[in-house]
């Protein structure tokens, strides 16, 4: 198993950012990402192409009032959400839990008042 696969994201989103060189903040905002949920890495296992999606812990076998500063993605089973290049719903597989972008979101609607 791969250190990023147990690792739990830093609260910085600039770590977050980096990942890959991909925009991680920029996937999270996409409606493709799901509307609810807690930010997650996965690997979709029918093209194995990798995203930021959103899954509720409920999803993946957590109970709802799980730690999240805690939860290791190593604890996190599959979860089923839609993959636009596999043109339906598939089974994606957590490879980390993106803490920071989770703590960047709910700081910004803290600031809006939301």
């Amino acid at each position: 198993m791969s250190s990023r696969a147990s690792v739990l994201e830093s609260p910085k989103v600039s770590d977050d950012a980096d990942r890959d060189d991909r925009d991680l903040e920029a996937e999270l905002a996409s409606p493709v990402a799901g509307r609810f949920g807690i930010p997650v890495d996965a690997i979709c296992v029918g093209c194995g192409q990798t995203h930021v999606k959103r899954a509720s812990l409920q999803e993946m076998d957590q109970l709802p009032q799980a730690d999240l500063a805690a939860l290791e993605v190593t604890d996190c089973t599959s979860f089923k959400h839609v993959c636009y290049p596999c043109q339906g719903a598939t089974w994606w597989n957590p490879v980390a839990v993106l803490t920071g972008l989770l703590e960047s979101e709910q700081e910004r609607e803290r600031e809006r008042g939301e």
